[in-house]
This record gives C-alpha cells, sequence and structure tokens, in this order.
C-alpha cells in the first residue's frame, strides 16, 4: 500500500476515546450488587452468555448491556432480586451513558493534523444516539468526512461503507483497536489495517490468531506511531 491518497478509518471506542474501563469498572459493582447470590466468576459467566444470546435482538452497547444485566440478575436470584436491586443496574447504565469522554492519548495530535492530509472516515458500531453523543461531546467530529454508526462490523458492511464512499480497498487503511472488529474484516476485503491495541478487550472481540498480511497488517504499540507509518508507506512506494 502506498502512504499518499489514501482514506483512513478510524474506530472510536477503545481507539480514538475510553470505553472498555467504563464497563470494567460497572462490572466491579455489579459483581457486588449480585455477590449474594453467586461468585463473581458465575456473574461474568452468565452475563457474557446473555449479552451473547441477546446481541442479535440489542445490538452493541449500553442500552443492550443493561437488559442484559437485569436478565441475568433475575435469572441468578431465582426472582429474589428486589425493584431496588434492579433500580440501581439501571442507575449504572444511565451513569454510563452519561459518562463524559475521556480522549486516549495522542489523539488529538494525530488525528487533527492527519484530516488536513487525507479523507477521514469514523466507522463505528453501537448505539447510534450514544455514539452520536460521544462523538459531539470529543470535539473531533469535524475532523471526519463521514461517519458510519453500524450493527456489526464486517467484511460486507465494510464493502458496502467502502463503495458508498468510492474507495477502493487498496485505498483504505483501518485504524483500531479489534482485530475481530476492524482488522480481519478489512484485510479480507484487500485494505489495509493498523492494530492498536488497549489495555482491556471485551470477550467478544477475542481472537485466537493476529493476522499475517504483509505490506497490509501494521502493529502499533499507540495512536503517536501512525503518523510514522504513513511517512514508511509513503517513503517505500
Amino acid at each position: 500500500m502506498r502512504g499518499d491518497d489514501l482514506t483512513i478509518g478510524f474506530d472510536a471506542d477503545d481507539t480514538l476515546w475510553h470505553n472498555e474501563t467504563i464497563f470494567e469498572n460497572v462490572h466491579l459493582r455489579y459483581r457486588a450488587l449480585l455477590g449474594r447470590f453467586h461468585d463473581a466468576a458465575t456473574v461474568d459467566q452468565r452475563l457474557f452468555a446473555t449479552e451473547m444470546r441477546n446481541l442479535e435482538r440489542y445490538g452493541y452497547g449500553v442500552k443492550g448491556f443493561m437488559l442484559s444485566a437485569i436478565e441475568t440478575a433475575i435469572e441468578l436470584s431465582d426472582g429474589q432480586i428486589s425493584a431496588e436491586e434492579i433500580r440501581l443496574i439501571i442507575a449504572l447504565g444511565q451513569d454510563m451513558l452519561a459518562h463524559p469522554v475521556e480522549l486516549l492519548d495522542g489523539v488529538l495530535d494525530v488525528v487533527g493534523p492527519l484530516a488536513h492530509a487525507h479523507r477521514l472516515l469514523l466507522i463505528t458500531k453501537g448505539d447510534l444516539r450514544d455514539q452520536e453523543r460521544k462523538l459531539s461531546l470529543s470535539g473531533l467530529a469535524g475532523l471526519f468526512r463521514a461517519v458510519e454508526i453500524v450493527s456489526e462490523k464486517d467484511a460486507p458492511t465494510y464493502d458496502r461503507i467502502l463503495r458508498r464512499h468510492g474507495v477502493a480497498p487498496q485505498r483504505f487503511l483501518m485504524v483500531g483497536n479489534s482485530l475481530k472488529s476492524d482488522i480481519l474484516p478489512v484485510l479480507e476485503l484487500g485494505g489495509g489495517a493498523a492494530h492498536v491495541p488497549y489495555h482491556l478487550t471485551w470477550a467478544a472481540e477475542r481472537v485466537d490468531h493476529v493476522p499475517t498480511a504483509e505490506g497490509r497488517f501494521f502493529q502499533l504499540r499507540s495512536l503517536r506511531e501512525l503518523p510514522d507509518l504513513l511517512s514508511a508507506m509513503k517513503a517505500s512506494t
């Protein structure tokens, strides 16, 4: 891939701003709430199973998590969970939906200058209203030529997005923290992908192997390394 004339796609959650840490903090409080019924490992296992079972119906995001958390609490307590405790679970979700947007290190220093040299797309999945809220609060909205909030990030979804914007996969580089959602589908289409890991990864986003795609797959330690990668790609042409 050449480093010039690239369209660059950015994931949002845990690539541009913190997200999984918010969920992890809520998980800690949720485990404590259900501690009188089951141990933490059981709570985690059953909650994750419920989330996966409901994913097709609720999609990704805080609201689906809240509904699955309430359902799991009722199941694990054999219906003994109180109305007050359910209210506390709802309050946890409402706190998440009101949480401030905290940008990751280097985002402003990197994304702003790149917007002057490349066409940038924001491609994220999750709840439409919540993702729009976070993007608005982030101060980054004006840097992207287009914003795509989708229900799933797989190869057909990326293909539709690239076709809609007239971008050939060979001229596209996706940047994100999830190998499953940000990297593998784009590589499957023949595009490029830069993996910027986050220190926490939701179980549903984990994969068993790191992909290999010479000249198209790149691993970065932080977003601050992206400009150097693009410069190296441009110099190699």
